[in-house]
């Protein structure tokens, strides 16, 4: 009887923390705080513009591959579309994004790549 008392007393209380603190979205949240900007990310060549691959931004953003911490806070959500945090210099990361893809040979030669805020 005992331990039925106290886990009443137990659910009361965890009762009591949900009406006082609503739910939210962790994920938002997440999103909002890390990922404060979103840019779109596409390439120029013989004058018509192309968004980047997933794959190509995706083997960027692997730390890995690249060494460079600043670049921690980048997430490629789609072709095209990067969100970043607040602290990652665009310019330094357009001109490291271009040099990687010219290294594993994606970006076609004679092609630049062009950054915008979305």
């Amino acid at each position: 009887m005992e331990h039925l008392l106290a886990l009443r007393r137990v659910l009361g209380t965890v009762a009591a923390c949900q009406a006082n603190f609503p739910r939210f979205d962790v994920g938002s949240v997440y999103n909002e705080a890390m990922f404060a900007r979103r840019i779109r990310v596409e390439y120029e060549e013989n004058g018509s513009r192309h968004p980047c691959p997933l794959k190509w931004l995706d083997s960027f953003s692997m730390r890995n591959f690249t060494n460079a911490s600043v670049f921690d806070d980048t997430l490629p959500v789609a072709d095209g579309v990067m969100e970043i945090g607040a602290r990652v210099p665009t310019d330094t990361l357009r001109e490291a994004m271009e040099d990687w893809f010219r290294r594993k040979s994606y970006l076609p030669t004679g092609a630049k790549l062009l950054m915008t805020n979305l």
